[in-house]
């Protein structure tokens, strides 16, 4: 396994210097799900959430932290994304909402954290706008799916 990067030899924490990396096109994968009650995906599905559109808000808060994301990682690069896809699929089988978020940019550094942030976010913003019917909501799951770009090339989540 590689050393921790964040840290100097030390054990400093510090921010990674990529002075010296080439700019090259990044992507990044990330995905994660929000269970609830039956009814709750119903209200969502539907469209008649006393609160509105609950996906539409939700995209925009995942597409929101991904562009804030060095605002709130501590060490993490503040960078310019190029796009920002946040996709939801309603499981009603087993009443969950999946997120799927997909991050490119062209840059010295990965964008994984702004993708992970994106995906937390837009799940955390479902919960926030539902939780005066679903307190019990559960998001999990959460993980990166794939990276491509950069000096480690391309990585891809195991299946489940």
């Amino acid at each position: 396994m590689s050393k921790l990067t964040h840290f100097d030899k030390n054990g400093q924490a510090h921010m990674v210097d990529v002075a010296h990396k080439p700019i090259s096109c990044r992507r990044a994968i990330a995905e994660g799900k929000i269970r609830m009650h039956a009814d709750t995906l119903a209200k969502i599905t539907s469209g008649h959430h006393k609160k509105g559109d609950v996906l539409a808000v939700a995209r925009i808060a995942g597409i929101m932290a991904s562009k804030r994301t060095a605002e709130m990682i501590p060490l993490c690069h503040p960078l310019p994304l190029n796009s920002v896809h946040i996709e939801f699929n309603l499981d009603e089988s087993d009443a969950c909402v999946k997120v799927t978020v997909t991050v490119e940019t062209e840059a010295k550094t990965g964008v994984e954290i702004e993708a992970l942030h994106a995906a937390q976010v837009a799940l955390l913003t479902i919960y926030d706008m539902c939780k005066s019917v679903d307190r019990g909501m559960c998001i999990e799951a959460v993980r990166l799916v794939e990276k491509s770009g950069g000096q480690s090339g391309t990585w891809k989540a195991k299946s489940d």
